[in-house]
């Protein structure tokens, strides 16, 4: 029983981890209409200015506020200089530019870091273990927990009691109203397109000492990231969070019973979750 608990507490870690890079890229689709492919690119750039950083400055605390913020940058510009030159001709050249884009930021990965995987150190005061039943478990995988739940409650808190998470829901519910209204909708889009990429640089900067840092890496999260807001329902950030613990626990125990199928698991929850619902758990019908 006590394997089936540790196992189960790392399918939340993964599971709120995974949330943090969806939650960005739920909140982006729902308002603009965009499957940003981008997306994963900006978590794994996240991963890297956090291994570059730490070289420079020796402080892993440091990339946890300017990572997320170089991020964004990069963000802001996609969205300022190229997303919104492409709107007019529809979503399939959003989805075509942002392919593009995340190509594009996996090579010049590879052109300034290289193809090997790189390793980034936790801080000592992350790096033991505490006491977890009658065994350990590892301090880093709770601080991806704990950043994970302060941003959940972060954005709930924006979105559910500010004016600026009100505009927020109403461009998602129609953004044409909210622009007649008298709101520069194309300003509230580039700043969630901002934060949206910040969260994702945020996910890299706490998935560098959990995960292996290398160029794959986005790709990788990518392939979750899609399940996860299929099965969440396209647009809805509770979706996007249900589904990402359930993606994170099937994988967990899937690796436990059945290894060679652990992969498997998560594609057929999705099949069945398309089937009985094509909208997604928490999505609205077309």
């Amino acid at each position: 029983m006590e394997a089936y608990a540790v196992q189960a507490v790392h399918g939340v870690v993964y599971g709120m981890l995974l949330f943090l890079v969806t939650s960005g890229l739920t909140l982006v689709f729902g308002m603009m209409g965009v499957l940003n492919m981008a997306h994963a690119a900006f978590y794994m750039v996240g991963a890297y200015f956090t291994y570059s950083l730490v070289q420079w400055t020796g402080s892993f605390w440091l990339c946890l506020l300017l990572a997320p913020i170089g991020v964004g940058i990069i963000g802001a510009f996609v969205e300022r200089a190229l997303l919104r030159k492409v709107h007019t001709f529809g979503h399939a050249h959003e989805l075509m530019l942002t392919f593009g884009i995340f190509y594009i930021l996996a090579e010049v990965v590879k052109w300034i870091w290289g193809t090997y995987p790189l390793t980034v150190v936790a801080p000592d005061v992350l790096n033991g273990s505490v006491p977890f039943l009658s065994a350990t478990y590892p301090t880093y995988r709770l601080f991806i927990l704990l950043v994970s739940v302060i941003v959940l409650f972060i954005l709930a808190f924006i979105m559910q009691k500010t004016r600026i998470g009100i505009i927020v829901r109403a461009a998602v519910f129609d953004n044409e109203m909210v622009d007649i209204l008298g709101v520069n909708v194309q300003l509230v889009f580039l700043g969630v397109f901002s934060i949206g990429s910040a969260l994702a640089g945020l996910a890299g900067v706490v998935a560098a000492p959990f995960l292996s840092t290398y160029p794959g890496m986005g790709l990788e999260i990518l392939v979750d990231a899609f399940v996860v807001i299929v099965i969440g329902g396209f647009g809805s950030v509770w979706g996007a969070l249900l589904a990402a613990l359930m993606i994170g626990e099937l994988q967990s125990f899937g690796i436990m019973l059945i290894p060679e199928l652990a992969l498997v698991f998560q594609f057929l929850l999705m099949a069945i979750v398309l089937v009985w619902r094509p909208q997604g758990l928490f999505g609205e019908s077309a």
